[in-house]
């Protein structure tokens, strides 16, 4: 329900003068009335009927464009197709780098350039989805809340083109990032979606922190692993003799990690900016459930919407009363018209 209110209130005591126009007639006064000398016009008995409601509709449209009618600013609860959404980016500075390994150029852009566009479109395609962003490198940082403000969200992705630090904290960052949810998205689908191109050793304090966190607030978690050229997959198992501990493949053994927290999740490797858009356009499939989201509905005027009003009334005021004419009777009809009246 929409609440309407007013800037100026005071001036509403002054509507009773929009009855003026039953009080008062707008009609010329003849000096000697005498209604069997003018015919039976139904068109002028309709027209005097409407001038003093158009009147009044007039005079009380005026009132309440000068109290500045509005509608004031709310929130509105609607229901879409979205998610409450967690993006968790890595700001190392390996994230520069093209998927090839190398400086990007002209011609190739890195993976932090890369994954920033795609995400950007991303947010653009879920109008319904409440976002929020946290950065991790040496430390995690929350850098915009959960909020249905996509420009904000858009506007700290495209901070991926600014030089990140060297260390990849990603444990603190996940712990973060499954935080962040409040408990009035219960009845929504939570997701978090880590992008990265790294991992790094995650400590029994943190692995067990963030069990906690995912125990008491559930939530989807999506891996978007950004492979460079030459590195070791998150699926490749190692070979025989091959030392396989969390120091020598930290990403695989993330992975295994995030297996192990008894919530939905998927890891989608993407070693180029092609496999991103494939890989992001399924995390856009997946996370596409009913939700119930708020709307930030801005204050509305309707003062000039009345005063428009107002004056089509006073318009067709005008043009009825140009209708309005003076019946002559002459002297030699009047006995005519006194006998036919008796």
């Amino acid at each position: 329900m929409f609440a309407l209110n007013f800037d100026h209130p005071w001036l509403l005591l002054a509507l009773p003068i929009a009855f003026a126009p039953f009080l008062i007639s707008a009609l010329r006064r003849s000096p000697h009335p005498y209604r069997l000398n003018a015919p039976l016009d139904r068109v002028s008995l309709a027209l005097s009927l409407a001038l003093p409601f158009l009147g009044s509709i007039a005079l009380l449209l005026l009132l309440l464009g000068l109290a500045g009618l509005h509608r004031t600013d709310q929130v509105v609860v609607r229901e879409g197709l979205g998610a409450h959404l967690m993006i968790l980016i890595d700001r190392s500075s390996s994230m520069e780098s093209t998927f090839a390994n190398r400086r990007p150029d002209g011609g190739e852009e890195s993976k932090a350039e890369a994954a920033k566009r795609l995400l950007t479109a991303f947010i653009e395609r879920r109008p319904h989805d409440r976002v929020g962003v946290a950065m991790f490198s040496t430390a995690p940082l929350l850098a915009v809340p959960l909020t249905g403000q996509h420009e904000i969200v858009k506007a700290a992705i495209a901070t991926m083109g600014f030089p990140g630090l060297a260390q990849t904290n990603v444990g603190r960052g996940l712990a973060l990032a499954a935080g962040s949810f409040g408990s009035e998205t219960a009845s929504a689908s939570r997701a978090v979606l880590l992008v990265s191109d790294g991992a790094g050793v995650i400590s029994r304090e943190v692995q067990a922190q963030l069990r906690d966190i995912i125990a008491r607030q559930p939530v989807n978690v999506y891996w978007l692993f950004l492979r460079t050229e030459g590195a070791k997959g998150i699926f490749e198992v190692p070979a025989s003799g091959e030392r396989d501990t969390p120091q020598t493949r930290p990403e695989r053994h993330l992975h295994l990690f995030l297996q192990t927290l008894g919530v939905p999740y998927r890891a989608f490797e993407a070693d180029s900016s092609d496999a991103v858009r494939e890989a992001i356009g399924e995390i856009d499939r997946l996370e596409a459930r009913p939700l119930l989201y708020e709307e930030q509905v801005p204050r509305r005027d309707f003062d000039r919407l009345a005063f428009a009003g107002a004056a089509v009334c006073l318009l067709f005021l005008v043009l009825m009363k140009s209708f309005e004419t003076t019946l002559v009777v002459r002297s030699a009809l009047l006995p005519a018209i006194r006998r036919v009246a008796r």
